[in-house]
């Protein structure tokens, strides 16, 4: 065995991180061409679960961490089944309120976990868990 991955692993994963790159100052509009007529967010931890919930609770973050900087970890595609999972971790001063926090100018850091279905080249479906206590305890 090579090692090289399949084209269509490649793309996944680079789809993948383009999402992820997503969530920083300026990179909303890629949720509207990465995201399928119908995205379903099956972890919307409280807020709606349809694509435009997701892109305002994305906003939401950025809104409180302007400068913040996610990183993607680890991929793993399963490309006969359109499935991706990444590990990811974000950096970001707190700015601004945030999970019902006031800002504390504190540099936080925080990491999750996602799983993505892909439908051709448009991500379906999203679950995703990341550690809201972490980050709770980080902003005091």
């Amino acid at each position: 065995m090579t090692g090289k991955r399949p084209p269509a692993a490649e793309r996944l994963e680079a789809l993948t991180r383009r999402w992820v790159e997503a969530w920083r100052p300026g990179g909303l509009a890629i949720l509207d061409e990465l995201h399928a007529p119908g995205f379903a967010d099956r972890s919307p931890g409280g807020r709606g679960a349809d694509h435009a919930a997701f892109k305002q609770g994305v906003a939401d973050m950025l809104a409180a961490f302007p400068d913040l900087e996610p990183r993607v970890e680890d991929v793993v595609v399963d490309a006969a089944r359109g499935k991706v999972a990444v590990r990811w971790s974000a950096r970001g001063t707190q700015r601004g309120p945030y999970l019902g926090r006031p800002s504390t100018g504190r540099v936080i850091e925080f990491r999750g976990i996602e799983l993505l279905r892909f439908e051709g080249e448009r991500i379906a479906e999203r679950w995703g868990e990341w550690d809201g206590l972490d980050l709770l305890a980080q902003l005091g």
